[in-house]
This record gives structure tokens, C-alpha cells and sequence, in this order.
């Protein structure tokens, strides 16, 4: 079915271009969306056209002259259309931004046919405006960035300073081995010459170690106490003078100074009721000083700090065994002795100013207890006598005025001697000073003595020390026959 009439006209017409049997394709040509160009319109003179430049005059469509349109033709109507209102677009365009300028406005078809590029779409000119007018707004400035340069630089820095540590290890291996070994810390052998080095009690590692090198022993502190610290049983150093040499290895004078040979001992023992004259005399052979320098130290009883009523060092040479560095001097020797005496009486609560009695009291005691378990009843009988007002009559008080530091027996004419200062057979009450140097033991038993009535004592076995402790007169007779029967028997006591 055809939208309009047959095709008329003459032969000619027929021949047209071939279209004389071409029927139109209205289903092409209606989706194409032709639309008629509009009327012509006279153009507008301007300047910028040439007066001699002529606007050729608009062709008719098909579709006005009556002759069906070919498929060119459609399509050619097709592209004017959208070529015209494109037009009208860009001209309307044109005329505003021209009249803001005072610029004529062009208008028509004259501002574009289908002989020229087509003009954006109103769509595009639309988008394009937007764009103008965003990018006419003044640009803002940049933030500038936080702290990225700082960050930078210090990463730049971690990284060349991680480059020439490991730059650095790298090449020490290789210079280590061009410049060879370096200077040992520490001596090589057992050292030569003779050196005497001193350990003080409390003296730990640390100053072992400095003391050998100050003395010329070890090369370095480190050589020694890093060897020290890395022994699995830890070393145990005795106090004294130790003999080593000069540039010793750190490990030899370890092993010297582990090595009982190498330990210059000067060792005195002071037994327990040793009187002060024999004390010199072992100490002065324990040390090798001078007994007549000990005599004469001891005699300076005044310096060392004694009780006002102590009239000699008696009593005050605390007994125990010393260990002397060499070069100790006869007073240091004695000093040393006297302090230790101060040191056990203040253990026990002894006061300063009962000092001298507690230490002659307790030199008694030492004097004439055998057994330990009997120093607590001697210390009773001595003092329930001094509580009675009797006569303490000990036969060590009579020996000792007599010269006699070794034996506690006497003769009747011993005892009955009244110019012998320390007879208490005559005398009353303790004796006139110390007879004897006390121990810890004599001293705690006169401060806390056993209870009892006793009054009479006598030890019948010398080997043994076997004491027979008597309340009245009559039980001590009968003990002192049994003590004279034993010494009978044993003559080499008389």
C-alpha cells in the first residue's frame, strides 16, 4: 500500500538518475527522522561577506515538486535537517555572545548549509558552556604537604646510615685480615719475677681484677673478669697475700690465686686462757715480727682504747686464729686482737663500763673450768662466794702471781704468800686483774651462770677434766682426797 500517488511526469523525468522504477523506502526514510528544511530567507549583508559572493537559492525538495524522493535524497534531507537545527543552535548562540559585543548577528541558513561541517549539538554546546564556566572560577592554591618532606629526608637518612653500617662490616673482615691481628688484651705464660697481691675480705671481682692490674699482674681489667665471669663454679678467693709474677696470662693467675701454694699465709692461733705474754711469743712466730716490738706494742696498753682500770693488755687479746699480711706492724698485730675482744663483749651486752670486771671475772672462769658443760657451775660457785663474802681461794689466781701461766696448782706457802697481789687465798674478793684471755664461752657463763648451792669445786682427773662440784666443806674434803689419790698415781703432773 503506498502513502502517495503513482509517479507522473515525462520520460525524462523517468530516466532521472535511475529512479524511474526505484519505488521510495518509507520505512528508511521515515526512521531517519527527515524534517523539511525551512523556507529560504533573504541573507543578511554583512562585512565580513563579499557583496559578490552570491547565496545559491534553495533547492525544493522532492517531497514539494511533487516526484518521490530517492534514497539519496532522503538521506541528504535526512542530514539537513539535523544540519538545520543544529544551525538554529549555533546561531542563536553566535547572536547572543555578538550582541554582548555590539557584533551583527547572523542568522538563517546562511550560518551553516549542508555544504559545511555540522555544529555541536545543543547537547555538546550545552556541556561545552558549563565547562567555560567552571573553568572561569581562579584556581585554588595547593595545600602544601604535610610533613612529606621532612619524611622523606629522614627516610633518605635511615637508609644511607643502614647502607655504611653494613658497608662498614662489610669491608672489616677484609681489612681486619690486610692489617692483621690487633693488640691482645691480655699476657702470654705464667709471668716472671715475684709479685705479692693482697685480697681483703670482702673483696669481690671487680676489685681482684683492678688490683692485678694495678700491681702489674694481669695486662687488662677485662682479660681477668671476663675470664672470671665465665668460670661455671665460681671462683671462692681466701683473704691474705697471694705470691704471684709480673705479666701473667689472665688464666695463669687465676690458677694462681686458686692454688693454696701460692697463698703467703701468716697464720697465728690463740687458744682459749692463753696469757697475753704467751701470746706474743706465738705471734711473733707465727709472723716473724719481733717479739721485742710485741713487747713494747703491748706495753702502749693506753692506746688501744682499754678500761681506765686495766693496767696491761691482759685479758683483752681475744683468743682465735689470725691470718697476718705481710708487713703488718707490732701495733696493727695487737690493735687487731683488742678490737676483737671489744667486738665479742658488745655481742654478749656487755656495757663499756663493766667491761673490766666481766673480762677478769670471765679469765677466771677460763682459768679453772675443764669441761665446757662446767664453765656455767664454776661461774655459780665463784659468785655464790663473792654473795657470801668468802674468799674466792683459786689456786690459778695464786699460779698466775707467781709467774705461772701453764699449771693451777700451788704450794701451801704459795697460798699463804700475802704479797702475791692475785692470792685470793688472802684477798678478797676477784683478783686484782685478768689471769688469762677470756673466750665467748667464760664470758656468757659469768653473764649467765647455773644455779646452785655450790661452793666448792675440784677437777680430781686432770686427763679427763672431770670436776666435782660440793655445797659444804665436808663433800669438798672428801673430793679433794680423791684428787690427791689420782695425782699419786700420776706423778708426772707433781
Amino acid at each position: 500500500m503506498s502513502l502517495s500517488n503513482p509517479p507522473t511526469g515525462s520520460a525524462d523525468d523517468g530516466d532521472r538518475d535511475g529512479r524511474d522504477n526505484a519505488p521510495l523506502d518509507w520505512d528508511q526514510f521515515l526512521s531517519a527522522q527527515a524534517v523539511p528544511p525551512r523556507p529560504a530567507q533573504p541573507a543578511v549583508p554583512s562585512s565580513a561577506t563579499p557583496a559578490s559572493a552570491a547565496v545559491p537559492p534553495a533547492v525544493p525538495p522532492a517531497s514539494e515538486t511533487g516526484v518521490p524522493a530517492t534514497r539519496r535524497e532522503a538521506r541528504e534531507l535526512a542530514r539537513a535537517g539535523e544540519s538545520a537545527r543544529a544551525g538554529e543552535s549555533a546561531t542563536g548562540q553566535t547572536a547572543t555572545e555578538q550582541s554582548a559585543t555590539g557584533a551583527p548577528a547572523l542568522g538563517g541558513p546562511l550560518a551553516g548549509g549542508p555544504h559545511e561541517e555540522p555544529l555541536p549539538s545543543t547537547h555538546s554546546a550545552g556541556r561545552a558552556s558549563r565547562r567555560a564556566a567552571v573553568t572561569s572560577y581562579p584556581p585554588r592554591e595547593k595545600r602544601p604537604g604535610r610533613g612529606r618532606g621532612a619524611w622523606g629526608c629522614l627516610i633518605v637518612l635511615v637508609v644511607f646510615v643502614a647502607l655504611m653500617v653494613a658497608g662498614f662490616f662489610a669491608i672489616q673482615g677484609p681489612l681486619a685480615s690486610l692489617m692483621g691481628p690487633g693488640e691482645s688484651n691480655d699476657y702470654e705464660g705464667s709471668g716472671t719475677g715475684e709479685v705479692t697481691v693482697m685480697i681483703h675480705e670482702g673483696d669481690i671481682g671487680e676489685t681482684i681484677a683492678q688490683t692485678l692490674v694495678d700491681a702489674g699482674v694481669t695486662k687488662s681489667f677485662d682479660a681477668f673478669y671476663d675470664l672470671l665471669i665465665a668460670q661455671t663454679d665460681e671462683p671462692v678467693f681466701a683473704p691474705g697475700a697471694y705470691r704471684l709474677a709480673e705479666k701473667m696470662s689472665a688464666a695463669a693467675a687465676l690458677d694462681a690465686l686458686l692454688d693454696p701454694a701460692n697463698r703467703m699465709e701468716d697464720t697465728v692461733v690463740i687458744p682459749e686462757g692463753t696469757a697475753a705474754a704467751v701470746a706474743l711469743q706465738d705471734i711473733s712466730e707465727g709472723t716473724g715480727v719481733p717479739l721485742a716490738d710485741l713487747q713494747a706494742a703491748a706495753a702502749d696498753y693506753g692506746s688501744y682504747g682499754l678500761p681506765p682500770e686495766a693496767t696491761s693488755v691482759e685479758g683483752f687479746l681475744f683468743p682465735a686464729t689470725y691470718t697476718f699480711p705481710p708487713g703488718v706492724t707490732a701495733h696493727d698485730i695487737v690493735k687487731t686482737l683488742v678490737d676483737r675482744m671489744f667486738q665479742a663483749l658488745d655481742s654478749a651486752g656487755v656495757a663499756p663500763e663493766d667491761r673490766y670486771r666481766v673480762v677478769v671475772f670471765a679469765s677466771l672462769v677460763q682459768r679453772e673450768a675443764g669441761l665446757r658443760d662446767d664453765y656455767y657451775k664454776v661461774a655459780r660457785v665463784f659468785q655464790n662466794r663473792l654473795d657470801q663474802d668468802m674468799l674466792l681461794q683459786s689456786d690459778a689466781t695464786v699460779a698466775y702471781g707467781t709467774g705461772n701461766t701453764h699449771l693451777v696448782t700451788t704450794t701451801d706457802a704459795e697460798r699463804a704468800d700475802a704479797n702475791n697481789p692475785y692470792n685470793t687465798y688472802v684477798h678478797p674478793g676477784l683478783p686484782v686483774g685478768p689471769i688469762s684471755n677470756p673466750g665467748d664461752l667464760a664470758i656468757d657463763a659469768v653473764l649467765h651462770p647455773a644455779d646452785g648451792p655450790w661452793l666448792y669445786f675440784v677437777t680430781w682427773n686432770l686427763d679427763t677434766g672431770e670436776t666435782i662440784f660440793s655445797a659444804t666443806l665436808e663433800e669438798h674434803e672428801a673430793a679433794v682426797e680423791k684428787w690427791q689419790a689420782w695425782m699419786a698415781d700420776h706423778p708426772e703432773y707433781g
